[in-house]
C-alpha cells in the first residue's frame, strides 16, 4: 500500500530504494558505484538534501552542482543527457512504487528540474574548461 511522504524516514527509505536500482543498473550503476565510497554517508547526505528540499529544513550543506561537475570530469566528460533520463524514471518509478500524494508530485517536479540546471550546469562547465 502507498503512502504519503509525511517525514524524514519516509524520505530515507525513498532514497534507499531509489539508490538500490541505481546501483544495480548496467548502464549507469558504475558512476556512482566508482566514485561513492561510503555509501552509509552518501545515502545520508542525500536524505538531508532531499528533506530540505521537500520540507525546508535546513539539513542538506554542500553543492550539488560542482560535485556532479567533478563527476562528469572523472568521466571524461562522457556524461549525457540519456544518463539523466535514466536517473529521473528510476526516481519516478520508485516514488509510484511506495508513495503517493501532493508531496510525490513536488518531488518528480522538482528531479525534473534539478536534473535539466545540473546537465545544464556540467555542459557550461565543460565550456570553461576548454577555454582555459
Amino acid at each position: 500500500m502507498r503512502k504519503q511522504i509525511e517525514n524524514r524516514a519516509d524520505v530515507s527509505f525513498l532514497v534507499h530504494q531509489f539508490y538500490d536500482k541505481i546501483r544495480a543498473d548496467k548502464e549507469i550503476g558504475f558512476y556512482f558505484n566508482e566514485i561513492i565510497t561510503d555509501w552509509d554517508l552518501h545515502l545520508e547526505k542525500l536524505t538531508d538534501f532531499w528533506e530540505t528540499n521537500l520540507f525546508a529544513v535546513k539539513k542538506y550543506k554542500g553543492d550539488p552542482h560542482v560535485a556532479h561537475n567533478e563527476v562528469d570530469e572523472h568521466f571524461n566528460e562522457k556524461i549525457t543527457s540519456n544518463e539523466f533520463g535514466i536517473w529521473l524514471n528510476y526516481w519516478f518509478q520508485t516514488l509510484d512504487e511506495h508513495f503517493e500524494g501532493e508531496n510525490v508530485e513536488t518531488l518528480k517536479r522538482r528531479a525534473r528540474k534539478m536534473s535539466t540546471f545540473l546537465y545544464m550546469s556540467m555542459f557550461k562547465h565543460r565550456q570553461k574548461e576548454s577555454e582555459i
